[in-house]
């Protein structure tokens, strides 16, 4: 199989904003930690590179990108020390050899240069619900791959960058339409219940711009939903099925 191109986007946010509902600072907003989410990055990160293609990564300003704390437990490893270990090991190994540490500005890539990538992918964390959204030069980018209907990856709170698209061309919401598989409202409740606070939704936010969201978190734990060039996942269970599903869009 040739080598590809793949351009992975990240947040460059360490926490996110939220209002909380509960406790004696109710009604105001804190910041809460995040980043992105190590195992949706890592999984679909090791296949791309177990088959030989390269990654470029990517964010808006360009600063080294964190981890989601949450996502460096042994709980969200089901106490698998190994597994958690090879994947922060991978992490470690893209900051000496791929530019993690320092990744290139969206500004920085231009139209011409988009034109080698095989496809894009973005993984999730609460961060991007932080400087994803509503940044220009995203939403420039994404367009660039939908309108060339090049293979785009997005996981749990990585669809949330989609909306991007509204903040440059012609304004529209270019996946309108789309079916999508996010991080689901019932969930990001049940994160809401367990801190105390309410969080920006990534499912109604979608919904709302004229998506066609796929969920059910209890019948479709670990999904993914294909439509057109846009594979999507529920959450970071979705990873490796999520990575499969893309390594096969771009090695067409």
């Amino acid at each position: 199989m040739p080598s590809k191109q793949v351009l992975i986007i990240l947040s460059d946010a360490d926490s996110f904003t939220m209002k909380k509902t509960s406790g004696s600072n109710k009604g105001e907003t804190v910041e809460q930690p995040t980043g992105f989410f190590l195992q949706e990055l890592a999984k679909p990160l090791q296949k791309l590179l177990d088959a030989g293609h390269e990654v470029t990564f990517a964010s808006p300003k360009g600063k080294e990108p964190v981890p989601d704390p949450n996502s460096e437990t042994l709980l969200a490893y089901a106490g698998n020390f190994y597994e958690r270990r090879r994947e922060q090991d991978l992490i470690e190994r893209m900051k000496k050899e791929n530019g993690f540490s320092r990744p290139r500005t969206f500004a920085s890539i231009s139209d011409e240069e988009l034109t080698r990538f095989a496809g894009v992918f973005i993984p999730g964390g609460h961060a991007p619900l932080t400087d994803l959204g509503d940044d220009p030069e995203l939403g420039r980018i994404l367009r660039y791959f939908n309108k060339e209907n090049k293979p785009t990856a997005v996981i749990c709170h990585g669809p949330y960058a989609l909306l991007s698209t509204k903040y440059a061309g012609d304004g529209s919401f270019v996946y309108k339409g789309y079916q999508i598989t996010s991080w689901s409202d019932s969930e990001e409740k049940m994160m809401e219940t367990l801190m105390g606070a309410e969080i920006e939704k990534v499912e109604s936010a979608l919904r709302k711009e004229g998506a066609e969201m796929v969920q059910g978190m209890a019948e479709k734990v670990g999904s993914t939903t294909l439509h057109r060039e846009l594979v999507s996942g529920a959450n970071p269970m979705a990873a490796n099925e999520l990575g499969d599903r893309f390594l096969r869009m771009i090695s067409v």
